[in-house]
């Protein structure tokens, strides 16, 4: 980086940076409390209607995995390797992926409904969803949390944020994913399979 642009923006960094960062912690620490809410809200609605669990440890995987990513995420973060000399233009990007990743969430779970877990479950009454975004992808719920750990990381500023907040924690999502339809097919046989055919994981038209 050329020194002049580096100078300057080490004079902007203190007041400018601190902020976003205070807007950073602030947001993760609310999105995970409301992912902590709604789990706890839909634990204490699903405990008497749950008939079969297939979870095997993929939710705790994931959990974990969340955890190492943020935490490699911010610590590259809070150094200058693999810093890029931007943080506005990032920071910009970062409060769009988030609100579509949020949107995206929201709405599925609101498709869902009654049919909403944290875990691999079947629930009495259990139907196979194929309205709204589910026409197309069998999980946007997951493709909305990803968008909001990406952005997440993009608003740090940092190339190795990104890697090593993604890595972790898409390897947790797809052994999640892949649990989660093994599961349906097992508990819904063609017709899962069928679903399967005509629909993609978590990007229309292409995975």
């Amino acid at each position: 980086m050329p020194i002049g642009l580096q100078e300057k923006w080490d004079k902007k960094k203190p007041a400018n940076m601190n902020i976003k960062l205070i807007i950073i912690v602030v947001f993760s620490y609310l999105y995970g409390f409301f992912e902590i809410f709604m789990g706890v809200r839909q634990r204490r609605k699903r405990k008497r209607n749950i008939i079969i669990k297939g979870d095997k440890g993929s939710f705790w995987l994931l959990f974990s995995l969340i955890a190492v990513g943020y935490t490699l995420s911010f610590c590259f973060a809070a150094t200058r390797i693999g810093r890029i000399y931007h943080w506005d233009a990032f920071f910009a990007i970062r409060a769009i992926v988030i609100l579509v990743g949020l949107i995206i969430r929201i709405t599925a779970i609101m498709t869902l409904q009654q049919h909403f877990t944290y875990t691999v479950t079947k629930i009495e009454n259990h139907e196979l969803i194929e309205s709204g975004l589910y026409k197309s992808i069998r999980h946007p719920g997951y493709l909305g949390q990803l968008l909001i750990y990406i952005g997440t990381s993009i608003s740090l500023s940092n190339w190795l944020s990104v890697l090593f907040m993604i890595i972790p924690i898409l390897f947790g999502f797809i052994y999640r994913i892949r649990v989660e339809e093994k599961f349906m097919i097992e508990q819904m046989g063609e017709k899962y399979i069928d679903y399967q055919k005509r629909t993609k994981r978590l990007i229309p038209t292409i995975y």
